[in-house]
């Protein structure tokens, strides 16, 4: 009887202990470094960038994002932030139409990020890790810095 009591607890234990690692892991899905698949994404307005990588650093309540890229006409391009997923306004680097960001958690795999100049929102940007993991999508809504639309699909790949 004690044989099977300690049997149930163990496994019961075990059971518990491996949920929370999957939630630990499902909680930082947007790390690791994603390099921008150009056949797949799409923007509009164009051109496209020749590259982009985005490095990112996540867990349950902060991310830190850092990318860097070569723009269509052969310019380096660098944006940077550091971040909770909290809603609030944190800075931003490298974006010349922007000068904070708030980021929000939607799901494990979902985080919607609000761009900002001043306190006029300038783009809206929801980021979703595919099941696999392989894949992030990151979907751009808003204005660039000549008050063009921006509707923006870009596709990354894992590294």
């Amino acid at each position: 009887m004690r044989i099977k009591r300690f049997a149930a607890c163990a496994i019961t234990l075990l059971f518990a202990a491996l949920a929370l690692s999957l939630v630990a892991s499902a909680g930082d899905q947007h790390s690791g470094t994603w390099k921008m698949n150009p056949d797949k994404s799409k923007y509009s307005p164009g051109p496209a960038p020749k590259s982009n990588t985005v490095t990112i650093n996540s867990d349950a309540d902060n991310i830190k994002l850092s990318s860097e890229g070569i723009d269509a006409a052969g310019n380096p391009t660098h944006v940077e932030y550091t971040a909770k997923y909290d809603g609030k306004d944190y800075p931003i680097t490298g974006l010349p139409n922007a000068d904070t960001i708030a980021i929000e958690r939607l799901d494990a795999s979902t985080i919607r990020s609000t761009i900002k100049k001043g306190d006029q929102i300038v783009m809206t940007v929801t980021s979703v890790i595919s099941k696999d993991g392989k894949t992030r999508t990151s979907t751009f809504k808003g204005k660039d810095a000549q008050g063009q639309d921006v509707n923006n699909v870009i596709v990354y790949n894992k590294q």
